[in-house]
């Protein structure tokens, strides 16, 4: 155990999975794979191809074995997790180019296999997508694992390590994070990692404190310490005191207590005090998110992501099983409304192969992406559509259009829906013909041309995520500019007020996905600006429907009064905090 005199320290990371844990230091320094790497003759090859067969299939009967044992614990939904790990061990073009490398190398398999390996992983790495890039981990987590199969070699189980302690790591393969025993294990620290890690998502689901991110904490540690980690607010506490522990232990008794007064309250309806109707709705990316955001208290989707089912596959799915993937969370939602945003493929969002893969560009952001993507892939497009339409009978689905820049592609995307729901009609097939078709504000020019647009849509939903790196120019994921990201920003604030006045003044509907919606900082002076609906991730809906069943629309308007008179944006912050901390003092 740590010396009675080892300093107290302070760390400031990520806050991944809530919760406060406690105890000894577990440090897991993954030992790296020591390839083995000879020559071989091209007589040779086809041996080299049943052993990398016969690891094929060992790794899969170990991965399946790992789905399983979660499905039992977890549950379905978070068993999917490894379906993506499956999937690698199936892809064509990965088995052939590894094959390939070995046939010109004339190097064993498991040395072609880790070049190939290596590649794919960098290739994620640079995403700029958090989530796309997250799934480096899964990929080097499959191939650490095949590659040990293919050497004979076997993989030390993690549970069995971390009875009782914290586990701290660099980083933490999803597969190890599914074995572990959530009685056994404390919590989480890692240096690498983020909010969309699987690892994380495993540590959430079992109910694991986590912080991650933390840089090169493994360097700081040693297996006697001791550490406090704070989920809540993503911090570390090395050797903590006395008086930090008894702080922490009130804490954590206060923060159970509050978690499950919100949770109650997220069941009663997202009203105003002086009874103004907010509707707060979820981001889904998968159709069995839905019951979870009926579970927190959602009143609809505001946001399906649909390109994860066509980026989970090898090829783009058909019309029929995108059908059935939209007609699952219209039915889940009943009444409730369902936005389909449809696809945002490219950019750093790609397929990674079949006919729609395409290759690096400099800029992608601004480059081959969303509805640019989609007018130039009509057939694709086309399907979507229909597939859309088709699920329209089963609830109150809508949909949405992303990236659009103006009117001439705005025109040029409700022709195709209006082809395609001709064509149903053609073929006698049953399907919503009033179904509202909205656009997505992600981009300047649409928002300052948000006034036009009003006449060829029937709603906006303002994607506060790119719209705020576009306006001001700050890419949020590279660390020199990140501070300069700023949604206070009184600019921000003057086009997120423009186009709400604009889509009133057109009679359309406006609602705000993104970040900034689920902040509930920012949620008063967004209602005081007039938008109607708020979309977010469902584990923070709670949270914001407390801020708004505990504010009046007048309070929120005089909010938005003081920001767009105020030119500076750290005021307005502090503003908001002070007038969000006055109602979580409530709760107390």
């Amino acid at each position: 155990m740590a010396s009675a005199d080892s300093e107290e320290q302070v760390f400031n990371g990520i806050a991944a999975s809530p919760g406060i844990a406690h105890g000894q230091v577990f440090l897991l320094r993954q030992k790296e794979l020591t390839i083995r790497k000879y020559k071989i003759s091209e007589d040779e090859f086809r041996a080299e191809e049943m052993r990398f067969e016969a690891a094929l299939m060992e790794t899969r009967r170990q991965i399946q074995s790992i789905r399983d044992q979660v499905k039992g614990t977890l549950g379905e939904d978070e068993a999917r997790i490894f379906d993506a790990h499956l999937l690698v061990l199936e892809d064509r073009a990965l088995i052939e180019e590894s094959i390939r490398e070995m046939e010109t190398s004339f190097e064993n398999i498991e040395a072609a296999l880790w070049e190939v390996g290596q590649r794919y992983i960098q290739a994620f790495d640079q995403m700029n997508d958090e989530y796309l890039r997250e799934r480096a981990s899964d990929i080097r987590d499959v191939f650490r694992r095949l590659i040990s199969n293919l050497m004979g070699q076997q993989m030390e189980k993690l549970s069995d390590l971390v009875d009782g302690h914290v586990l701290v790591a660099r980083d933490i393969a999803p597969s190890d994070s599914a074995s572990v025993d959530s009685s056994n294990l404390q919590g989480i620290v890692t240096d690498a990692g983020s909010k969309t890690s699987h690892a994380v998502i495993v540590a959430r689901s079992l109910r694991i404190p986590a912080v991650v991110g933390l840089g090169d904490f493994t360097e700081k540690v040693n297996h006697e310490d001791v550490v406090l980690v704070d989920g809540y607010e993503g911090r570390v506490i090395l050797n903590p005191s006395e008086d930090t522990l008894f702080k922490y232990g009130k804490l954590k008794i206060e923060r159970k207590g509050l978690e499950d007064k919100m949770i109650k309250l997220a069941q009663k309806a997202s009203t105003t005090k002086d009874g103004h109707k907010i509707q707060l709705m979820a981001n889904i990316e998968k159709p069995e998110e839905a019951k979870r955001a009926l579970e927190m208290g959602a009143d609809g989707i505001g946001l399906f992501r649909t390109e994860y089912l066509f980026m989970n596959a090898h090829m783009a799915p058909s019309e029929e099983q995108q059908f059935q993937a939209y007609k699952t969370v219209a039915e889940t939602m009943g009444d409730m409304p369902v936005i389909i945003r449809t696809l945002d493929l490219g950019g750093d969002k790609i397929m990674q192969s079949g006919e729609f893969a395409h290759g690096h560009e400099s800029n992608p952001f601004l480059g081959y992406r969303a509805i640019r993507f989609c007018l130039d892939h009509v057939d694709l497009f086309k399907s979507q559509l229909r597939a859309i339409l088709r699920a329209s009978i089963f609830g109150n689905v809508r949909l949405m259009y992303p990236m659009i820049s103006g009117q001439p592609e705005l025109q040029q995307a409700n022709q195709i829906l209006e082809d395609c729901k001709h064509e149903l009609a053609e073929e006698g097939v049953k399907f919503n013909s009033d179904i509202k078709a909205g656009s997505m504000i992600e981009i300047p020019s649409a928002a300052i041309a948000s006034d036009l647009l009003v006449n060829d849509t029937d709603f906006f939903s303002i994607g506060t995520n790119d719209l705020i790196q576009y306006t001001i120019a700050v890419d949020r994921l590279n660390d020199r500019v990140a501070h300069l990201y700023e949604p206070t920003h009184p600019a921000i604030l003057r086009v997120i007020e423009t186009v709400i006045r604009n889509a009133k003044e057109g009679n359309i509907g406006v609602g705000l996905c993104g970040e900034v919606a689920g902040d509930p900082v920012m949620v008063p002076l967004l209602i005081g600006f007039g938008v109607d609906s708020l979309s977010m991730s469902a584990g923070l809906l709670p949270n914001v429907k407390y801020v708004v069943q505990h504010m009046t629309l007048d309070e929120a308007e005089e909010l938005a009064k003081m920001a767009l008179a105020e030119p500076d944006s750290t005021k307005i912050l502090e503003s908001l905090l002070d007038f969000y901390t006055t109602r979580m003092a409530e709760l107390y």
